[in-house]
């Protein structure tokens, strides 16, 4: 007898739905799994046996073949344990399933019959949405999680026996409701840019790259407070719209970052240390995950200490922070994850700290810091839109008590500038003033006679590139929005070649 359940599996962050055909027949005692199933789908079978026996239920003597469709597509993880039982128990008649076609079932068996946590279950679910299932079983720690979307019933199981009774006695039991309600209102953040004691020029340095979502690269002795200001830019930036919401959720979800709770309702801050691995910056291994530049997505990527990092490490950035998306290949997949993120980057100005330092004197020869910059290509540079060096504070500035203009005071303006971009750019399908193309340059961003000069000059003096151009031109025209003009004057131009003034770190 054939019977099919259906289940769900993992494209990136994106799911799709997994036929679960199984037939039972006469002959040798076996269970054979086809459709590319990996080592943990392989070893189901030993715990669905068990489950089935520790849940009062016999296990069929009988030649059990069990097809994973579409056969073409690699099968992961341990989410089929309860749609193979489900099935099992179906086509050896121990249960009569009407329903199983309006369902959705995922889910990892303890020998014992009761159901453990998953991974990506957010995933799962709007799949079966758009697909058009009525409802979904998952394992009732990822209840919560699961939902937060909407269009599709979602019943909670703890074990084998009570998902049973959900797909006969649909009728007696209550979906889950999840009533947390997206208030981007009651969103608190524990750090606070009123903490950060002057430094005025940075700061506004960090709400210009908040309002045009631009990346930026600190530069400073040690102790001027880098890392401190890196840390608070979640805290001007606009909060996440739904949709920001769901899509950054996704990505916590597949890796098991999002705790089986509900949506995320605050950007990412992710800040790894130097020691990470290329597979841990862009994700990777022999079963693609995520990695740190797909978590930072629709928030910040702060690397401390940028040029400790391994520069074929660094070097990576360079096709992220241009495409906003990282594709991984592998011999019978590639996958493409999402990268759209803030890059913030620190350094200090040679290998000692202390270049250029007003107190402790350098103490680097000439070669050590070429050596030093040099880890720094120059195309990864361009890439970067603001390069702000951070003075050390004097003494009096140190132990001042004042404090300075708050995070929900600076993040006001950021809003209003971005809703400036948003009216702009919302029928072009992009979102800020650091997205525009080359095309959207020459309309958005045109110059009056004398910044034109001005950008010439610029350009000869700097030695900019075509690229760094560009960045200038990007980072004024958030300046002019910022300010609430429709035009590019000189003193906004002005103000973003002061951004580039590091451009080769000289």
């Amino acid at each position: 007898m054939i019977v099919k359940t259906y289940s769900s599996s993992l494209a990136g962050i994106s799911g799709y739905i997994v036929d679960v055909e199984t037939d039972i027949s006469f002959g040798m005692p076996s269970v054979i799994i086809v459709g590319l199933p990996d080592k943990s789908v392989e070893e189901s079978k030993e715990r669905v046996k068990s489950a089935i026996k520790n849940s009062g239920y016999s296990f069929p003597q009988k030649k059990i073949v069990i097809n994973l469709a579409p056969a073409n597509t690699k099968k992961e993880g341990p989410i089929f344990d309860l749609p193979i039982s489900i099935a099992i128990l179906a086509g050896s008649e121990q249960i009569d399933l009407q329903n199983l076609n309006k369902f959705v079932i995922v889910g990892e068996l303890s020998l014992d019959g009761n159901i453990r946590a998953i991974n990506g279950v957010l995933c799962y679910v709007i799949a079966a949405k758009e697909k058009g299932f009525e409802y979904i079983i998952v394992p009732d720690e990822n209840v919560e999680e699961a939902s937060v979307v909407q269009g599709i019933k979602v019943f909670g199981a703890k074990n084998l026996i009570e998902s049973i009774d959900i797909i006969l006695n649909t009728e007696k039991h209550t979906p889950f409701e999840n009533n947390t309600s997206f208030d981007i209102d009651k969103i608190q953040y524990s750090i606070d840019f009123e903490d950060v004691k002057y430094q005025e020029s940075t700061k506004r340095a960090l709400e210009v790259a908040a309002a045009g979502n631009h990346n930026i690269l600190l530069m400073g002795p040690p102790g001027s407070g880098k890392t401190m200001l890196a840390r608070r830019l979640p805290s001007i930036l606009p909060p996440l719209t739904f949709d920001e919401s769901l899509e950054t959720t996704k990505i916590y979800s597949v890796i098991g970052l999002n705790n089986k709770k509900g949506l995320i309702t605050t950007r990412p801050f992710r800040s790894p240390h130097h020691s990470i691995s290329h597979a841990g910056l862009v994700g990777g291994s022999s079963n693609p995950k995520p990695g740190e530049i797909s978590l930072s997505h629709n928030g910040v990527l702060f690397l401390d200490e940028l040029l400790e990092f391994k520069r074929d490490v660094i070097e990576i950035l360079r096709q992220p922070l241009e495409d906003r998306e990282i594709t991984i290949s592998r011999a019978l997949t590639s996958i493409t994850y999402p990268a759209n993120f803030m890059l913030i980057s620190a350094l200090n100005p040679c290998p000692c700290g202390y270049r250029g330092d007003t107190i402790k004197n350098c103490v680097c020869s000439p070669t050590q810091v070429e050596r030093y910059k040099n880890k720094l290509s120059g195309p990864l540079l361009d890439r970067i839109d603001l390069h702000i060096e951070v003075p050390r504070l004097k003494n009096d500035q140190v132990i001042s008590t004042r404090k300075a203009e708050s995070s929900n005071s600076i993040r006001e303006r950021v809003i209003k500038a971005r809703k400036i971009q948003n009216d702009r750019f919302k029928d072009i399908g992009i979102y800020s003033n650091s997205e525009m193309k080359p095309k959207d340059l020459r309309k958005y961003c045109i110059l009056d006679e004398v910044s034109i000069n001005l950008l010439k000059q610029a350009i000869d003096k700097l030695g900019l590139s075509a690229r760094g151009n560009d960045r200038i031109l990007k980072v004024s025209r958030t300046i002019a929005d910022l300010d609430g003009s429709e035009n590019i004057k000189a003193q906004h131009l002005a103000e973003a070649i002061q951004y580039r003034s590091f451009d080769r770190l000289g």
